[in-house]
């Protein structure tokens, strides 16, 4: 499950505690490269990841971290999110984490959605620059721990072209043709339902208006992801799905259109693992749900609408879709 730690201590401990009491065993978090070396290149803070380190050894879940979001200093389009001037500047940083945590995060996630213009520096993505900067994060992360999990960043799901985007496919085929291969332990997904069922294969998505008219459209893209490992030789790593949901959103227009109930969102969760386990075995890994919610979100923002909790829990009890996770059997 993915939450947000940083900022409260007290709440961190208590998202971790619903994680840890749902019988879940993986907790994602942002570690913002700006929020540990912002200060200038080599000036690191580590209090909030310290912390947040050893508040989830105490719950005994292992960590994956999703580094992204460059420092003023590194330049990249800030202070939008993209990469550094300097791909080195971001290795350095990488191996400087990776030593501090040696042993202790299990887990890398290098960048977020790079075939998005707005997670690439505003600019018009390039999987061969996003290879680059691959190849230098994996490279010092192992350099500084040699154990731990390097996963591509999770692409996402779009039928939009440049210059906003690419699409999940293509950037992916491109990624290989990049000579990405050798760079990741675990290839790295998003898999939005939207209105789908999670059962529902792309094939039904493209050829059904109702769900969107488009292979994405649905939990199971996941599959065309794979086929594209498959035909690149990569078939023996496993694919971590870094983040996936159902939004139960009345509010943004963009979000809406593919609501679902929240009695929909608890049952398409559950069956997606169960989805996963049956069919996607064994090269399915990691599964991470969103959210936890953030303790600050309002409804007006859209991730509100995504979470499994509400951020004033406990004085609003969770809602349907932690209560069935936890009673689903591991």
């Amino acid at each position: 499950m993915q939450a947000f730690l940083w900022w409260r201590p007290e709440t961190a401990d208590r998202d971790l505690r619903l994680i840890k009491e749902a019988g879940f065993e993986w907790v994602k978090q942002g570690f913002g490269w700006r929020d540990i070396e912002g200060a200038g290149k080599g000036i690191f803070d580590w209090s909030r990841t310290d912390r947040i380190v050893a508040q989830v050894e105490q719950y005994g879940l292992k960590l994956v971290v999703r580094l992204d979001h460059q420092p003023y200093w590194a330049g990249g389009g800030f202070p939008t999110n993209g990469p550094p001037d300097d791909y080195g500047d971001f290795g350095d940083f990488c191996y400087a984490l990776a030593s501090r945590y040696r042993g202790r995060i299990s887990a890398y996630e290098i960048w977020n959605e790079p075939n998005l213009a707005r997670e690439w520096g505003g600019r018009v993505p390039n999987a061969a620059e996003y290879v680059a900067l691959l190849k230098v994060a994996y490279r010092r992360i192992k350099e500084a721990d040699p154990n731990a999990m390097v996963i591509s960043a999770g692409l996402t799901p779009t039928g939009t072209g440049p210059p906003t985007a690419i699409p999940d496919d293509v950037y992916l085929e491109q990624m290989y043709q990049a000579g990405a291969k050798d760079y990741f332990d675990v290839l790295g997904v998003h898999a939005a339902g939207y209105k789908a069922p999670p059962e529902l294969s792309p094939d039904e998505a493209a050829a059904n208006e109702f769900y969107g008219g488009q292979r994405f459209f649905c939990f199971r893209r996941v599959e065309d992801l794979r086929a594209i490992m498959v035909k690149y030789g990569d078939a023996d790593k496993q694919v971590a799905v870094l983040e996936f949901g159902w939004t139960t959103d009345p509010i943004h227009p963009e979000y809406a259109w593919h609501a679902v109930t929240e009695e929909q969102q608890a049952d398409y969760l559950v069956r997606a693992y169960q989805y996963a386990k049956e069919h996607w075995s064994p090269w399915i890994g990691m599964m991470c749900l969103i959210y936890i919610a953030d303790p600050d979100w309002t409804e007006e923002d859209e991730q509100y609408w995504w979470a499994i909790t509400y951020p004033d829990y406990p004085e609003t009890k969770v809602r349907p879709a932690y209560e069935k996770l936890k009673a689903m059997p591991k």
